[in-house]
């Protein structure tokens, strides 16, 4: 074989190895440390996610916290993954962020989750009986060293019979370990973290609270140790029997079932909470247009939310078309710091400019009321016709700006040539406008007010800075007012109250989620025609 011929030859593969690694050595070292050092931090998260996981017996997502992992290193290490390189974070954070929070919240909207209701059944099993022990008279005295583990505690205690060392926590009962003896008591055992007595002295708060239970059967009771040092056997006054599904009030004789609505009930409708978490179809969407107290609201929360959308973007609308034709004129003298002034509500923080408004719209001691009108006692805020008055009036000059600001670039961007021709054949400023500015500028605006509708439809920040939803209806079982839209309500369903029902806010949100994108999907057809102006 000549020389030549050895040039042209194939490279065999431990060839093609060592010219990959020698491309390798002579990239920037630089670039290769900064990327194992990410992965290393990504791989440390993951693994402390994994241990987390792990402890709480989430094997589901401990799976897919794992392949994930794996196929993120695979990725990065990999030559030939260019593409998937740049593509992998963007993924990563939608499904976080976009898909699986529209995922997790349709799926609580046909759930009972809620205050009373957060748990699994076992759960709920457990606080029920443990809410209502009470300690035996003869409970031996149980020597007790308060544990630590990644911020879980637990009881390490001696059995004063066997002298056996058990070890349990909330959620597991105690179980035979081996310790660590010091004068005949177990202090110390291998993976968790004995707490000194300085420590557990401030502790008193989550020790008084802390039932651990003796085995897997609830009935048999729980250890307790308020003081950290000494625990005593607690026996329920609730009995759970588990062929039967059905706890006893042993004081009283009554009897709780499972009715598959997410709590033991007794036969004259009493339930124990807390309950648990289930599936419950469309209960949520049938109680929220059945139930009286929550229909009656629900619909004039909503017919608001369309009024409030509609004459925000129609009035912000015609409010910056109005000034963006007086300031396009180019005779005009000073324009541009008249501009200047038109965009300084738009330049503040909404939700400041909101509070502001409150301050100065307050009936007692308001800046309109005392110095505008020299002391009235306007309710602004507090009379349910005025507060939407003063809401509409608010977001207006919030609002304003922005169309200004986009119908000035419209009509900027509309040739001097239309208007030249259109005076020629004689027609008047009024006749220019209908006929040609108009829709010439609806074409670039159209899709902006679809948008600007949808923003205004779940306005959250403007309606809780200035009137909080107030003033608020009586009557009704869930905290909304004369102001507020459907996306503060929802708020106030999940967040506020007494009971916080978030399946039934969930069910809400899929309703709004539904309406928006039905409006948009129609508008964004419609304004198809307006594209044959072009």
């Amino acid at each position: 074989m000549t020389d030549t011929d050895e040039r042209i030859a194939p490279l065999t593969k431990r060839q093609r190895q060592a010219a990959a690694i020698a491309e390798a050595a002579s990239r920037p070292i630089g670039w290769m440390l900064l990327k194992i050092l990410l992965l290393a931090i990504v791989d440390a998260i993951a693994v402390y996610a994994a241990f987390v996981l792990f402890a709480h017996r989430e094997w589901l997502i401990l799976a897919i916290v794992v392949l994930v992992t794996i196929l993120i290193n695979y990725i990065y290490f990999s030559r030939r993954r260019v593409p998937a390189k740049y593509l992998t974070p963007g993924i990563i954070f939608l499904v976080l962020f976009q898909v699986f929070t529209l995922l997790y919240t349709g799926y609580i909207g046909f759930t009972n989750y809620g205050t009373g209701h957060n748990g699994t059944k076992e759960q709920a099993i457990s606080s029920l009986l443990a809410s209502a022990q009470e300690r035996v008279e003869d409970s031996p005295t149980y020597p007790v060293t308060v544990v630590e583990q990644f911020g879980t505690y637990g009881f390490l205690v001696t059995d004063p019979e066997t002298g056996d060392a058990l070890l349990g926590t909330a959620d597991e009962p105690l179980h035979e370990v081996d310790a660590d003896f010091q004068g005949g008591q177990a202090v110390a055992v291998d993976g968790w973290t004995t707490l000194p007595l300085a420590t557990v002295f401030t502790l008193s708060d989550q020790l008084e609270q802390l039932s651990v239970p003796f085995s897997d059967d609830p009935n048999d009771g729980s250890l307790r140790a308020p003081d950290g040092q000494k625990g005593y056997l607690y026996v329920s006054t609730l009995a759970y029997d588990a062929t039967a599904d059905t706890i006893t009030d042993t004081d009283t004789g009554t009897v709780y079932r499972d009715t598959g609505e997410g709590a033991f009930t007794a036969e004259n409708g009493d339930q124990l909470l807390p309950g648990w978490q289930t599936t419950v179809g469309f209960d949520n969407f049938v109680r929220a247009v059945t139930d009286s107290s929550i229909r009656g609201p629900l619909i004039s929360v909503t017919v608001w939310t369309f009024v409030f959308a509609l004459v925000s973007v129609a009035s912000t609308f015609f409010l910056g078309l109005l000034l963006a034709l007086v300031f396009n004129n180019t005779r005009m003298r000073f324009r541009n710091g008249y501009r200047i002034i038109l965009i300084l509500p738009y330049a503040f923080p909404a939700f400041l400019s909101a509070l502001v408004w409150a301050g100065m719209m307050n009936e007692s001691f308001g800046f309109i009321n005392q110095v505008l009108f020299g002391g009235a006692a306007i309710p602004w805020l507090t009379d349910p016709v005025l507060a939407k008055v003063s809401v509409l009036l608010v977001n207006l000059w919030l609002g304003f700006p922005y169309m200004f600001l986009v119908c000035m670039g419209a009509l900027q961007g509309i040739p001097e040539d239309v208007n030249e021709a259109a005076v020629m054949d004689g027609a008047n400023a009024w006749q220019i406008f209908r006929r040609i500015k108009l829709p010439l500028l609806l074409v670039t605006v159209a899709p902006l007010l679809i948008s600007s509708f949808a923003f205004n439809f779940n306005n959250f920040n403007l309606i809780y800075m200035l009137t909080k939803g107030g003033p608020r209806f009586s009557d009704v079982s869930i905290p909304v007012g004369h102001t507020d839209i459907l996306i503060s309500m929802v708020y106030k369903v999940a967040f506020t109250g007494q009971t916080r029902d978030y399946g039934l806010a969930s069910a809400f949100t899929i309703l709004i989620f539904i309406v928006v994108a039905t409006i948009s999907i129609i508008s964004f057809r419609k304004t198809k025609a307006l594209e044959e102006l072009n």
